[in-house]
């Protein structure tokens, strides 16, 4: 199962310099890396970067992830993927960028 995490450009051009990320600064503060089913996508995206573009999403495996990955709820009751380790560069399957239009943000095909 693909799982999801939105950076904006700028923390992508440093993960992929430094090899590894703690995450963005809700990341850091919350001591474990946020990330999204593709259910949870457009909710995150409305909720943490509504009208923002230069975004990026990023794919991991939850299954290479599932040793530092807890399922813990959050809106709504729904369970989110957290990961309580850095993020490495080797977990990221493939990027893109996330396009602002104006019907929202265009994600493409989610797996």
């Amino acid at each position: 199962m693909m799982i999801y995490k939105i950076l904006r450009a700028s923390e992508w051009a440093d993960l992929q310099i430094a090899g590894s990320s703690a995450g963005a600064p809700v990341d850091i503060a919350d001591g474990y890396i946020h990330l999204s089913t593709a259910e949870q996508v457009h909710g995150t995206l409305s909720k943490h970067f509504a009208g923002k573009n230069d975004v990026m999403l990023l794919a991991c495996d939850a299954d290479d992830l599932a040793a530092d990955l807890k399922w813990e709820p959050s809106r709504g009751g729904a369970l989110f993927p957290h990961l309580y380790r850095v993020l490495h560069l080797s977990d990221i399957k493939w990027s893109r960028p996330i396009a602002l239009t104006d019907a929202g943000h265009e994600t493409g095909p989610l797996q």
